[in-house]
Order: structure tokens, then sequence, then C-alpha cells
């Protein structure tokens, strides 16, 4: 994981060469070039606030090991992603604390610690009911209960940044409260508030909506239903998973016009991602089973998905070509936007002075972003020639 100074490639949305220079860490420059020995484009490294698992490693599996978040880590960095959140779902505190443990300690490597910005705990606050809950298992889900929250994020050591719940629960808007106070995002998902509850819960603080459109009833009245509402929420972020599965076109083309700059991608990728098709046994769902085509759902309920089985960058890609952005616009909403949520709505713009230097180097043939080298923190952490 060599410490680099300087690289050049072809700027994704201007298509103009340029060198980006770095100091340790951060970016200190970006210059147009005449002429540069790389044909290879050049965009922000992708960030994924929403990670179950990848390439045969899950965070919710019993047994989870150091040495599994760290390869995992690895495997994302070969798919381009330089920034993400481990997502925990409902599960017992001895689970979640256990997993919490393993990560933690994957973090005494600095690169991986950097690369691991936060802890994302999807659930237990969520609704019981079916539809909603998902593949949630209904034994552990509760409500909202801060004691549960300051007792994981002890022993995370401050690395949960984002916590999905329902506004369903009589104790939720003070708990969302209080993780806005402790610098905790908060999002609504995995719900059936009603109308005045999640606006009260935005009021208080919630500031996304998880995976919009995903873990709902199969059907909803015509409206009001919580789908309207929290697009109608103009305090409310957007993460939207754009594998072709779960969103049909349509509704996805919808989520970005109603919030240009407040949607983003994530993949809720679970350790199915990568793996060939067939029955498997997962914590997220219990039976499951992956199509030849990547679609991944329950196998007693082949209706109701059981998380993704995709990339953060296939989703990119999906959506560049289904023509519902272009390849620069998709690019920024898997690297730069997610940012930006994070930031508090700050406006992050790609390669600017004194942020991360946290970079891809990547072509694009037939639809694919074929990644060539991944730079974390100024140290290249990928390269396809080694």
């Amino acid at each position: 994981m060599g410490k680099i100074e300087h690289i050049e490639g072809i700027h994704y949305q201007t298509q103009r060469p340029i060198r980006l220079t770095f100091d340790g860490e951060w970016i200190t420059g970006m210059e147009e070039q005449e002429h540069i020995s790389s044909s290879l484009m050049i965009a922000p490294g992708l960030v994924d606030l929403q990670v179950n698992g990848f390439q045969g490693v899950d965070f919710n599996e019993p047994g989870l090991t150091v040495d599994e978040v760290v390869s995992c880590t690895r495997r994302l960095w070969e798919n381009g992603v330089t920034t993400f959140f481990p997502t925990l779902i409902t599960a017992s505190e001895a689970a979640l604390s256990d997993a919490i443990k393993k990560i933690v300690q994957a973090c005494q490597d600095p690169v991986i610690a950097r690369t691991i910005a936060g802890i994302h705990l999807e659930g237990p606050f969520i609704s019981k009911d079916a539809g909603p809950r998902g593949a949630h298992p209904l034994k552990y889900v509760q409500a909202p209960n801060w004691g549960l929250v300051s007792r994981l994020q002890k022993v995370a050591k401050g690395k949960i940044k984002l916590v999905t719940l329902s506004p369903e629960h009589d104790q939720t808007n003070e708990v969302i409260k209080k993780c806005v106070a402790e610098q905790i995002h908060v999002a609504i998902g995995h719900t059936a508030a009603k109308t005045d509850q999640l606006g009260k819960a935005v009021e208080v603080g919630a500031d996304l909506s998880t995976h919009l459109g995903n873990a709902a009833h199969l059907s909803l009245p015509r409206h009001p239903n919580y789908i309207w509402d929290q697009l109608a929420l103009d305090g409310l972020w957007t993460s939207m998973i754009s594998d072709g599965f779960h969103l049909p076109d349509a509704v996805m083309k919808v989520f970005m016009r109603v919030k240009p700059d407040k949607t983003f991608l994530v993949s809720d990728s679970t350790k199915f991602a990568g793996q060939p098709a067939g029955s498997y046994q997962s914590p997220i769902g219990g039976t499951v089973r992956l199509s030849p085509g990547g679609r991944l759902c329950m196998q007693d309920n082949p209706n109701l998905l059981a998380g993704s089985a995709a990339s953060l960058k296939s989703c990119l890609e999906y959506l560049a070509r289904a023509k519902l952005a272009s390849l620069p616009q998709a690019i920024d909403m898997a690297s730069i936007r997610p940012l930006s949520y994070l930031a508090k709505g700050k406006k992050i713009k790609a390669f600017q002075k004194g942020s991360r230097a946290d970079v891809v180097l990547f072509e694009y043939k037939d639809h694919k972003m074929v990644i060539h080298r991944a730079i974390k923190s100024g140290r290249q952490v990928y390269s396809s020639e080694i």
C-alpha cells in the first residue's frame, strides 16, 4: 500500500486530462494537462453507507472474524469502494456487540479505519409488520431504546454513525434527539409510520430515508402512504438501491426528479454479491435464493427481497445503462453525494483541495466500470497490475 504523491487521468466529468497532487492523506491540487501518459478515467472513490457483507463475508453472521472484516474491505477496494459503513441488522444485543467488536479490532489498521468511516445500525428499532420488516427477524425487533444505542456505541468506540429506525414507536422522537446530539445520523426505514409520525421524526432530526421504496407492504393506499410522505419531506435525503431488482426504473426516475440533489446510491450488498446462483442459508432471511440474474429473495416468499447481491459499482452501472443518469451523474450519486449527506448537506465537489485523497482509475467499456487502481487517503490499496 504505497504512498502516492500525484496521479494522472481523464477527468470523469470534463473528459479533460488532469493531474491530482497529494500531500499525505489529502488532495493539494488539480491541474489540467496538455498530455498525460494514462488513458484511464479518474473519479472519486465510491462511498457505500449500507454494506451487510460482500463476496462471502457477512457482518451479521455469528463467528465473524477480524480477518474477514479486513478481507471484505480489500474486496470492496477492488470494486472501487474507498469508504463504507458495515451494516448490522436486527439481532440480539450480544450478537450486535460481538460483530461491532470485530469491526473495531479491524480498525486498528489505520487504512482500514479510514475506509470504515462508521457503522450503520439498521434495526432493531423497526416495524414489526411483515413487509416493512423485510428479512429482519421478528424475535429481536423492539421499540427505540437509547440505553441500547448508548451501550453499543460504547462497544463501537464512537463508530456508530447512522441508525435506521421506524418512527411508529412512542419512544422514537426522544431517541432521535439523543442520537443527533451525539452526532449520529438517523434514517427512517423498515417503517409503517403515519404521516404525522414521519413529519415529527424529521422535525426532531431524522434526515434520511433508508432504501426508499423497499422494505414496504406489497400493497399500499394510493395516498397517503409512507413512500409519498417521505418524498414530500424536504428534510429527508433518499438512499436508493439501483440494482435493477429493488425498484422499477420509473420509480427511481421519480425519486431522482423529486430530490435531484438529495438522492444517493447504496448497494445493501450481502455476502452473496459475486457468488453463484443457488439456495443459501443467511442470517438475513434464513433460506434465501440467488437467481442466475442476480436477484436475491427469501425462498419461502419470493416476493420479498433478502438484501442485494450487487456491488455499488454495478448499481451505478445500471443507472447509466438504463439511461436514468449519465455516467458522471451516477458516479456522483455513489461518491460525493453520500459524502455531502454525511457532511449535513455541505456541497462536496470532486477532487477539491483539502479533501481526502480517495480516487479510482478505471476504464468504461461495455457499460462496465473496470477498476484498475484504487487510492485511499493517498495510498494505493488496489492495482489490477499486482
